[in-house]
C-alpha cells in the first residue's frame, strides 16, 4: 500500500463525489514541517495552512499582519512535510482586495512557489466574487469562506457569531449561493448558527467545511494547535482531543531537573574513545 505521504488521492473532484456519497471531509491545520508531518500521517483529507498561524505560531493579535511572504513560506514548509497531501493555502489580508492583477499574482505564487494544491479566500460580496472568478481565470481552485470571517475582525468588532439575525442569515445563504455559481469547489462556514449551516450545506452542490458552523456540514476544521491543548483560548466550538501542552512542558521539565541534580547525560549519552 503507497503512503498518502508519497501519492495525493484527493481532487477538487474528489471532494464533490465526497458530498454526493455522504462521506465527511476531515480538513486540520498545519503551519511547518513537523505539523506536516503528524497530520500526513492521519486520516486527514485536507491540511489547510490557515492565515491563523499570524496568531497561533507568530503570536499576532489577529491575522491581518500576515503578509503572502509568510503564507509562501510556511505552506513551502508544509508542503515538505506532507508530500502527497492535497493542501489549501489562506491568501492573507490584501492580497486579493486591491486588484484583479495582484489577486492573480498572488494566489499563482501559492501554487508555483509554495506548491499548494487551492487556495482560500474571505467573504461572499460582489468584489470577492470577482477576486474568486480571477483566479479561476488561472486554472486555480478556490475554497470560499463566509460566516465569522477573521479578517474582517475590525469591522465585525471582534470574534462574534454572524448570521443570527433574519437580514444577516439570508445574507449569508445568497452570499452562499452565488460563491458557488462564481466556481469555488468548496466553503468553509465559520461561526455560524447551527440551522443556517444546515441550510447552506443542503443548498448547494459544493462541500461545506464547518469551523463552529453546526453538525450538518459536510466536513469539519479545526487548529492544529486547538485540537491538541496548546492554545491558551478556546472557542466553543473546539474540542480538545489532547493535553499536549502539559505533556511537553512536564518532559522539558524533566530534562532541566536532571541536569540540575546531573542525572543527565548518562554513560548512554556520552562518547567515548571506544564504545
Amino acid at each position: 500500500m503507497i503512503s498518502n505521504s508519497v501519492i495525493n488521492t484527493h481532487s477538487v473532484t474528489s471532494f464533490l463525489s465526497m458530498k454526493e456519497k455522504g462521506h465527511r471531509i476531515v480538513m486540520a491545520t498545519a503551519y511547518d514541517y513537523a505539523m506536516a508531518r503528524t497530520v500526513r500521517d492521519t486520516e486527514v483529507d485536507i491540511i489547510l495552512v490557515g492565515d491563523s498561524l499570524g496568531m497561533v505560531v507568530l503570536g499576532y493579535d489577529n491575522t491581518l499582519q500576515v503578509t503572502m511572504d509568510d503564507m509562501v513560506y510556511h505552506t513551502q514548509a508544509v508542503r515538505r512535510g506532507a508530500p502527497g497531501s492535497f493542501i489549501i493555502a489562506d491568501m492573507p489580508y490584501l492580497s486579493y482586495h486591491i486588484s484583479p492583477e495582484e489577486t492573480k499574482i498572488n494566489a499563482a505564487r501559492l501554487i508555483t512557489s509554495a506548491k499548494a494544491n487551492a487556495v482560500k479566500l474571505e467573504g461572499g460580496t460582489s468584489t470577492r466574487l470577482d477576486a474568486i472568478k480571477a483566479i479561476l481565470d488561472c486554472e486555480i481552485p478556490v475554497c470560499g469562506h463566509i460566516g465569522l470571517t477573521p479578517q474582517s475582525v475590525h469591522k465585525l468588532g471582534g470574534y462574534k457569531v454572524q448570521g443570527k439575525s433574519q437580514a444577516d442569515y439570508d445574507r449569508f445563504f445568497e452570499e452562499a449561493l452565488q460563491i458557488e455559481k462564481a466556481g469555488a469547489f468548496m466553503l468553509v462556514l465559520e461561526g455560524i448558527p447551527e440551522a443556517l449551516g444546515k441550510a447552506i450545506t443542503e443548498a448547494i452542490k459544493i462541500p461545506t467545511v464547518g469551523i463552529g458552523a453546526g453538525r450538518h456540514c459536510d466536513g469539519q476544521v479545526l487548529v492544529f494547535h486547538d485540537m491538541l491543548g496548546w492554545s491558551e483560548f478556546l472557542p466553543k466550538f473546539v474540542k480538545k482531543y489532547a493535553e499536549t501542552h502539559k505533556t511537553m512542558t512536564d518532559a522539558v521539565n524533566d530534562f532541566a531537573r536532571e541536569v540540575r541534580d546531573g542525572s543527565f547525560p548518562t554513560r548512554e549519552q556520552v562518547y567515548y574513545p571506544i564504545d
